[in-house]
């Protein structure tokens, strides 16, 4: 009897584009694409098998997960793609409204816990829409994350002339704040920040054929990542260096630094939680 797919989930935004663009997906593979929150419920209903998921949720559900001991969608400062749009000061939104992505349980979580640290109350609630829209809707901030947050912080600062270096790129223009989560948590802790994980269920681990898959498609989007980077400038109508300095921040593999990260925001987000765990029998296969 043959034996049935192996099910994964894939969440293509352009952050895991040096990972997943020259994927190979072997055979006895199913793939099944969503956002972020619609691959946490898939992975958790038992739905796929694999995913990469939202960090929050593997942290909430790590008695049922575990977690590949290599991958993530990390970063050490800046993301531009997990933002805060505001036009008051940090700390006067203290009793406002802040309008939530309902993409993204990680950077909602992520906000809570900076908002607390910080010591500033808000209230939170969902609404979708552009940052600029729901501002002029009276929101005091909006979260947005993603391809449409790398969008709307450009269309907010730019346009970004060959003169400005990267190391020193804008966050604020015309009265409008865009405050960078991941750069505030690293301000916070000094560690990484550890959006997603590759989480796997314990009664279910990926065959070695697509992990080796993985790897190999991972080297060679990090090897050609002017070409990704051009390839996804035109898809989002941005600068290629832009997109290029935004790729090239990212840590995809999970390093001690990364793990460090990630434990302390479990700390913070969930005391008590159960051990997080990482395949390490899977470390032996390369590249």
């Amino acid at each position: 009897m043959t034996p049935a797919p192996y099910p994964i989930g894939l969440i293509h935004y352009t952050n895991v584009a040096p990972i997943l663009d020259y994927l190979q997906v072997p055979g006895g593979v199913d793939v099944i694409r969503g956002v972020p929150t619609q691959m946490n419920e898939a992975l958790l209903t038992g739905r796929v098998s694999m995913a990469n998921i939202s960090a929050v949720e593997f942290i909430r559900n790590a008695d049922v997960l575990s977690a590949l001991p290599d991958f993530s969608v990390s970063v050490l400062g800046a993301v531009y793609s997990v933002n805060l749009f505001h036009r008051r000061p940090w700390g006067d939104l203290r009793g406002g409204r802040i309008a939530l992505t309902a993409q993204s349980a990680t950077s909602v979580a992520l906000l809570e816990v900076l908002l607390r640290e910080t010591g500033v109350q808000a209230t939170l609630e969902r609404a979708e829409g552009s940052a600029l829209e729901l501002l002029d809707q009276g929101y005091d901030g909006v979260l947005r994350i993603g391809d449409d947050a790398l969008r709307e912080w450009y269309d907010v600062v730019g346009p970004i002339g060959e003169e400005v270096s990267m190391l020193d790129l804008p966050h604020q223009k015309h009265g409008v704040t865009v405050t960078d989560l991941a750069h505030r948590w690293f301000v916070l802790t000094g560690h990484p920040f550890a959006f997603a994980v590759w989480a796997y269920r314990k009664d279910a681990p990926p065959p070695h054929a697509l992990l080796q898959a993985m790897r190999v498609s991972r080297r060679a989007g990090i090897g050609q990542l002017a070409e990704v980077s051009e390839r996804h400038a035109r898809r989002l109508g941005l600068p290629e260096r832009v997109v290029q300095h935004y790729l090239w921040n990212f840590r995809y593999h999970l390093e001690a630094p990364d793990r460090l990260g990630l434990a302390e925001f479990a700390d913070k987000v969930l005391p008590g939680h159960a051990p997080l765990e990482f395949g390490t029998g899977l470390h032996a296969l390369t590249p």
